[in-house]
């Protein structure tokens, strides 16, 4: 997962996910009302493994493998907050967001220059159609290299440009991301 990604789901969360693999477990058997068959199905083991993980019996207890750790990691990020993910996504589609990042940027000019790419820090207030156009992506599969290609058509246009009042024409370079985050409401 990039650095986009990470910054739109910690967007799209108000409360942190749980951070130990034994409370991410507590989880699952919570949104399944206990039952340790339908989470051994769905994360798929064994009921016997999942009541091995979850054991009161210090002795009886087996801590899951890696495979089984990303496994209840996926289960528990596509059930955290759903309602909550939804009104977000909902808010930022609608009012737009702020986008904060630290990256290369610069306009597509001769090395030296004052428009050669550089590390800068940016805050910018995107529309809602970027946040469209993203949550877009994303759904479809989009990776990492198709989401900054549309962040750095909306940066190029809402920062470089001026919502269009400068620099026409100009072609925006945004790489090495840094880090990304996204303000919604």
């Amino acid at each position: 997962m990039g650095q986009i990604e990470q910054g739109l789901e910690r967007a799209l969360r108000t409360r942190p996910i749980p951070s130990s693999t034994e409370s991410r477990l507590r989880f699952l058997l919570a949104t399944h009302q206990g039952s340790t068959r339908k989470v051994a199905r769905m994360l798929g083991v064994s009921q016997r493994t999942v009541q091995r993980w979850v054991s009161k019996r210090a002795e009886a207890r087996r801590p899951p493998g890696p495979l089984q750790v990303q496994a209840i990691e996926e289960a528990v990020l596509a059930r955290w907050q759903p309602r909550v993910r939804a009104r977000r996504r909902a808010q930022a589609e609608a009012g737009g967001f702020v986008f904060h990042t630290r990256a290369r940027f610069g306009f597509a000019a001769p090395a030296g220059s004052s428009d050669d790419p550089r590390v800068r820090w940016l805050a910018q207030d995107l529309p809602g159609e970027v946040a469209r156009e993203l949550f877009a992506a994303r759904d479809a599969g989009a990776g990492e290299q198709q989401q900054t290609v549309i962040l750095a058509r909306a940066l190029g246009h809402a920062y470089f440009r001026e919502w269009g009042r400068h620099a026409h024409g100009l072609h925006v370079a945004f790489s090495d991301v840094e880090f990304a985050d996204f303000s919604i409401g």
